[in-house]
C-alpha cells in the first residue's frame, strides 16, 4: 500500500496589480516646480511692475503683479491649487469611465429585466457591452449566479449567501479604485487655508513691522505693502480650500451614486435568484 501523502492542490497566481500611475509624491512636487515657474517668470515679470521691474509697484489693475507680491508663501498655495486641479481632473475622467459605457440606470434596468426572464446570456452580454466599474461588478455577480444553478452541492441559502459574498467582494476591488486620491483632495481642504492664514499672519507682521519701524511719521507704503500680501494669501487660501471641498463633496455623491446602483443590482441578483431557482 502506497504512504505517499496527497499533494496539496496549487495555490492560484495572485492577480497582477495595475499599475497605479505617478505616485502622487511626485506629481506634487511636479505641480510645485510649475508653480514656481509661473511665480516667477509669469507673474514676476518685469511687464507687470512700474520701472519694469518687480522690484517696482504692480501696475494699476495687474492682478499677475499684484499676486506676485503676497510673497514667498504665494507659490505653495498655487501648489495646493494646481493639486487641487489635476487631481479633480483625475478623479472626473475614473469616475467617468467607471460608468462604463451606457447609462448606468438603463443598465440596472436592463440586468433586473434579463433576470426577471432568467435569461442570464443577455445579462452576461449586457455587463460586457456596459464595462467600467459597475459593469465589472455586475458581471462577476452574474457569473456567480450562472454557476450556482448547476451547483447541487450547495442549498438555497448557501448559494444566496454564496452570491450576496461575491457581490461584496467583486465591490470591494473596485471601490478603492474610486475613491484613490479623494483623501489628498479632503486634506487640500484644510491645508490650504491654514497655509492662507500663515501667509495673511506673515504679512502683517510685515505691515506692523514697518509701522513700528518708522518712528513717528507713519510709512504708508510699507504698510500697505504688508496689509496687500496678507490679504493676497487669504484669498488664495480660501478660493482654494472652497475648490476642494466643492470638488470632493461632488465626486463623494457621484461615487455613492454608482454604489448605490452596484447594491440594486447585487440585491436584484438575490431576490431573482430566490425566485427563480432552488
Amino acid at each position: 500500500m502506497s504512504t505517499q501523502q496527497p499533494k496539496p492542490a496549487a495555490k492560484p497566481a495572485a492577480p497582477q496589480k495595475k499599475s497605479g500611475g505617478i505616485p502622487a509624491g511626485v506629481i506634487l512636487i511636479i505641480l510645485f516646480v510649475i508653480a514656481l515657474g509661473i511665480y516667477n517668470f509669469v507673474m514676476g515679470d518685469g511687464s507687470h511692475f512700474e520701472g519694469g521691474t518687480n522690484e517696482g509697484h504692480p501696475l494699476p489693475g495687474d492682478y499677475f503683479g499684484i499676486v506676485y507680491k503676497g510673497g514667498v508663501i504665494v507659490p505653495v498655495l498655487m501648489t495646493c491649487f494646481l493639486t487641487s486641479l489635476t487631481f479633480s481632473i483625475e478623479r472626473l475622467m475614473t469616475i467617468g469611465k467607471a460608468k462604463g459605457t451606457g447609462d448606468v440606470n438603463a443598465f440596472v434596468r436592463s440586468i433586473q429585466s434579463s433576470l426577471d426572464k432568467d435569461d442570464v446570456e443577455a445579462a452576461l452580454k449586457a455587463c460586457e457591452k456596459q464595462k467600467g466599474s459597475v459593469g465589472n461588478v455586475t458581471l462577476s455577480a452574474v457569473k456567480k449566479y450562472k454557476q450556482l444553478i448547476t451547483d447541487g452541492s450547495l442549498d438555497k441559502e448557501q448559494k444566496l449567501a454564496a452570491l450576496s459574498k461575491e457581490v461584496e467582494e467583486a465591490t470591494s476591488l473596485e471601490l478603492p479604485m474610486l475613491e484613490k486620491n479623494l483623501t489628498i483632495i479632503a486634506t487640500l481642504a484644510s491645508v490650504a487655508t491654514l497655509i492662507g492664514l500663515l501667509g495673511t499672519v506673515i504679512g502683517m507682521i510685515k505691515a506692523f513691522s514697518a509701522l513700528g519701524n518708522s518712528g513717528g511719521s507713519t510709512d504708508s507704503t510699507a504698510l500697505a505693502n504688508g496689509i496687500s500680501e496678507a490679504l493676497v494669501n487669504t484669498a488664495l487660501g480660501i478660493g482654494t480650500s472652497a475648490i476642494c471641498i466643492i470638488a470632493y463633496n461632488f465626486f463623494t455623491s457621484k461615487i455613492d451614486e454608482l454604489t448605490y446602483s452596484i447594491d440594486e443590482i447585487g440585491l436584484s441578483v438575490n431576490q431573482n435568484y430566490a425566485t427563480h431557482h432552488n
